[in-house]
């Protein structure tokens, strides 16, 4: 490698030796004096003046030395910067989420394996289904957070099941039953989560051929709770979102239950960062204990 050979010439300028270079450099000196005869050939220039006494830079060496020390330390720069990848005491991890996951799962994910990596960065790219899917496949994110089966083309990680549930406002009708009538979903304007092309409520819909009144749309959760807490109308929504929220609303579970599967998606687990391959070990800590 020619940064082997600038090594050699900038550390047999510094010690006026090319047996002293050789020392430092665990070469041979005639290995460290072919380098430096490989250069002058290569650039057509002497670089030292070779005499009894030892070595000494030529003017066009001397013109030299300044460019070729900054380039060698540029390198060794470099190459703590790859050590530091490889022992994961730095970098970024870039993750495609949806707000249910980014509230519930990755805050506590992300603490524990700050305290044994604080130095990993992240970036959270936050959107519905088929936008992780894209991030992913154009390599905008490292892996993200989907529905499953996604596209066939990713190599995807099984989580857990999440239950949908109705969400109603506390004087609805179907207030005290124990689980939510499925044409009952046809007796209130009804607000519909979508994310993305993948829309496990409407798939509900289609299973039972039903056709409830949608009076609004959105893909954001809190939205549709706060709209069905004023009386607007009802839901579904993943149990997952209904952690801890400030809502005044009921959930039900619908007499016929309904999941959604929640995994990782990646181009290829074996060509993630190593800082992202560790940090899936840490998948486990996504619910507080």
């Amino acid at each position: 490698m020619n940064i082997q050979k600038y090594m050699a010439f900038v550390k047999a300028a510094e010690f006026g030796s090319f047996t002293k270079a050789a020392e430092v450099l665990d070469y041979t000196q005639s290995g460290i004096s072919r380098m430096i005869n490989d250069l002058e050939t290569e650039w057509g220039v002497s670089l030292f003046e070779r005499g009894r006494a030892g070595i000494s830079l030529t003017s066009d060496g001397l013109k030299l030395l300044p460019q070729l020390k900054r380039i060698c330390n540029e390198y060794e720069i470099l190459m703590t910067q790859i050590e530091d990848l490889h022992h994961i005491q730095s970098g970024m991890i870039r993750i495609g989420t949806f707000s249910s996951v980014a509230t519930h799962w990755l805050p506590n994910m992300i603490r524990v394996f700050k305290q044994d990596y604080p130095r990993i960065d992240f970036e959270l790219l936050l959107g519905d289904y088929t936008e992780i899917e894209r991030w992913v496949l154009d390599g905008r994110v490292d892996f993200g957070f989907v529905r499953l089966p996604s596209k066939a083309e990713l190599e995807t990680i099984f989580l857990e099941q999440d239950r949908l549930l109705v969400v109603i406002p506390q004087n609805h009708p179907h207030v005290n039953c124990e689980k939510f009538p499925i044409n009952g979903l046809l007796n209130s304007p009804f607000m519909l989560l979508e994310k993305g092309a993948k829309a496990e409520i409407s798939e509900i819909f289609e299973m039972h051929h039903i056709s409830p009144q949608v009076n609004f749309t959105t893909w954001d959760d809190y939205a549709i709770m706060s709209m069905v807490e004023n009386g607007l109308g009802i839901s579904i929504l993943p149990e997952l979102i209904l952690q801890r929220i400030p809502h005044k609303i009921i959930a039900k579970e619908l007499e016929v239950p309904a999941f959604r599967n929640i995994g990782i998606a990646m181009r290829d687990q074996k060509s993630l960062s190593l800082a992202s391959k560790r940090f899936l070990e840490y998948l486990s800590y996504r619910n507080r204990d």
